[in-house]
């Protein structure tokens, strides 16, 4: 896709910390009109993660009077997801019509052949080329760019140039934005403002034993002197300065010495917190050049104790929508737009914490409250955009079924590893609550549908439980495909960095890919390209579907497909050889995702994160609802975007390899 250029400040910082982090007007208030005048409405909602047992379960049991309703009055199938059914490529699949040969979303996860180093799928972001130092500071001479990696035309983008309106927010796999007329929210993919998947910050003056290890967030050890407590946000890496180091904003905390109470101060803000109380969005400017730039960005302060210890929990700060310091929508002030008619909101991509209860910084209670502000932001962005479309298509984005699902399963499956029943008597019914919270969504959209308007909703896969872990590079090693450099690091190195590639054949990096170290496009390719290199993905794939877990005497494996049989499209060939398909229970282990290698070829998983759909993409499908009645047999995600045209009377782009729900099957091959 075209780069978006940026004169961002801290581009150089965001460039390795995106990487680092992942690996974790005025028709606005009054519609829009088309061209042509039609009238005609398509309502997409997009609920991440809705599995389609799990949503017939509630329905069945009378939860769901909504979603009972317009799949009897409508339709509902299961929906073919992508291969394999990770969400980036997943909703790739939607956005483009094509599976991932044609848009070049292949995981979470991509590595470079030259350097063996992995990167973000779905976005990079470059510093600027040229700079001039005057002193202690270093300006740039050009701007920065942040370019979207998934290629292919956005079905909006195609409504638009048919002067049909389209309002999307949210749709994951699309930051930066891709440049439209349409009104479109980045979603799944957006950074913080430190460049990362979402980087929270933990103060206490006890910091727990396991703090240099805990993922996805930073410890701050603080000391409370005169019961007060002087501590820092830590920014991005201010790039102005020759010396470097983050930008950051001090802070002070007031701690009550009889009541559990403290007054924080953060430049302008003052505001009080019990202990148990989440703060509101505060707003807050990192100075970088005095005077002349800084970045602001939004956080919330969580008071979780201040006797005996002290504890402050502060969530990612996320970058400000009313002045973003990356591109967050377009237009560039439909951010500001939103955020000055519903005021400051989550604009991180993945917004539910999961890390911090995983790295048991949030209990379980703690965490849910922090996932139900996130639903509560979606909710009032989707309220205002309901109450005033009047035409063309709106995709509106939930995220919070896929992610409670990540954090709850282990509380309704007795069979999990890390279940607990005095826990799952108080948390086994709160992802039915979470149902039902989008089954109200549901009615409140029912309500205005009319024949005029085509509803759809949606989600990108289901969910199964997570049981076991396959970690997919100590079995290669084990049976002699890797090798490596120093064995007494096999689990303290990452990224690869500890294998010996002069020896090593086939390695795996992401949830489901395996490559061959293939002579002429990895750096220190090994395998002959031709008769070496099919023999041997022939002799893996005979393999891998043979491994059992012992302890279940079940297939850890279900399917193993090669990238060129199963994808169409000009980036086959950037593709993983092989797509790792686990059984329902099975999924990559979380040390061998980021090219890692553990002792153990199969683990439990006590993991909080209990639940996914990273595995065999035919036992996780999603869900297809709609108020009119499929013809597709067998839909799949692929089908979407040729319906959203269809019904607005635009033919699909030849490239896509689906096509309408609504008409009969036609045969189509190739849409996973």
């Amino acid at each position: 896709m075209k780069p978006q250029r940026w004169f961002g400040s801290w581009f150089p910082l965001l460039a390795f910390s995106f990487f680092t982090g992942a690996l974790l007007t005025s028709c606005l208030a009054g519609g829009h009109t088309t061209s042509q005048g039609t009238g005609k409405r398509v309502v997409v909602l997009g609920m991440d993660g809705m599995d389609p047992q799990l949503l017939q379960r509630f329905m069945d049991e009378g939860k769901l009077p909504n979603f009972k309703r317009l799949a009897e009055q409508g339709d509902f199938r299961p929906l073919t997801t992508s291969n394999p059914p990770q969400s980036p490529v997943a909703w790739s699949n939607f956005i483009t019509g094509m599976n991932p040969g044609g848009h070049g979303i292949f995981d979470f996860i991509h590595r470079d052949p030259e350097t063996m180093l992995p990167y973000l799928s779905t976005s990079r972001v470059e510093p600027p080329k040229r700079t001039v130092s005057i002193g202690n500071w270093v300006f740039p001479l050009d701007s920065g760019e942040v370019s979207l990696l998934r290629q292919g035309k956005a079905f909006w983008e195609i409504l638009a140039e048919h002067g049909t309106p389209a309002t999307v927010y949210r749709v994951p796999a699309n930051f930066p934005p891709v440049e439209s007329k349409a009104r479109t929210f980045a979603g799944m993919g957006t950074p913080d403002i430190l460049g990362t998947y979402g980087t929270f910050s933990f103060y206490t003056d006890d910091p727990p034993d396991n703090a240099e290890s805990i993922s996805g967030g930073r410890i701050y050890p603080v000391r409370v002197e005169n019961f007060r407590v002087a501590a820092q946000l830590v920014g991005p890496e201010n790039t102005f300065r020759k010396q470097g180091g983050a930008a950051t904003v001090d802070f002070t905390v007031w701690v009550d010495p009889v009541e559990p109470v403290a007054k924080v101060e953060v430049q302008e803000h003052e505001f009080l917190l019990r202990v148990g109380e989440w703060s509101d969005w505060v707003q807050v400017e990192f100075e970088l050049i005095p005077y002349l730039a800084s970045a602001t960005g939004i956080c919330k302060f969580y008071l979780k104790q201040t006797q005996p210890h002290f504890q402050l929990y502060v969530t990612p700060i996320n970058l400000d929508p009313s002045a973003p310091a990356l591109p967050l929508s377009t237009p560039e002030d439909y951010a500001a737009e939103l955020a000055e008619q519903v005021g400051f909101f989550y604009t991180q991509g993945i917004a539910e914490d999961t890390k911090a209860l995983s790295g048991g910084i949030l209990t379980q209670d703690e965490f849910l409250q922090q996932a139900r502000m996130v639903l509560a932001d979606q909710r009032k962005v989707f309220d205002l955009e309901w109450a005033r479309f009047q035409e063309g298509l709106l995709f509106f984005y939930f995220s919070s079924l896929d992610q409670n699902a990540h954090m709850l399963w282990r509380f309704m499956d007795e069979r999990h590893p890390n279940y607990d029943p005095q826990l799952a008597d108080k948390y086994a019914g709160v992802l039915g609550e979470l149902y039902q919270e989008m089954d109200e969504v549901v009615g409140t959209v029912l309500e205005k549908v009319d024949e005029n308007t085509t509803l759809l909703i949606l989600s990108d896969h289901g969910f199964a439980p997570f049981y076991r872990s396959f970690n997919l590079n100590t079995w290669l090693l084990d049976n002699g495909y890797v090798f490596l450099q120093d064995d007494s690091q096999r689990e303290q190195t990452e990224f690869l960095l500890n294998v010996d590639w002069s020896r090593t054949r086939a390695y795996g990096l992401g949830l489901n890919a395996l490559y061959l170290n293939l002579r002429g496009r990895e750096r220190y390719g090994t395998v002959m390209p031709g008769v070496e290199a099919e023999q041997l993905l022939d002799e893996i794939i005979r393999k891998l579907l043979s491994v059992t877990d012992p302890e279940a005497d079940r297939p850890v494996m279900t399917r193993v497909d090669r990238a060129t049989e199963v994808y169409t499209g000009p980036y086959v060939m950037d593709a993983p050889d092989l797509l790792v398909g686990y059984n329902r229970g099975y999924r990559a282990g979380w040390d061998t995702i980021l090219g890692k290698f553990p002792h153990a070829v199969l683990e439990d998983n006590r993991n909080e994160w209990s639940g996914d759909h990273c595995m065999d993409f035919r036992l996780v499908p999603g869900v297809l609802l709609s108020n009119k009645k499929l013809r597709a047999a067998a839909p799949a995600l692929t089908d979407l975007a040729p319906t959203i045209l269809a019904e607005f009377g635009i033919e699909k782009t030849p490239e896509m390899v689906g096509q309408s729900v609504f008409l009969p099957p036609s045969g189509a091959a190739g849409n996973n």
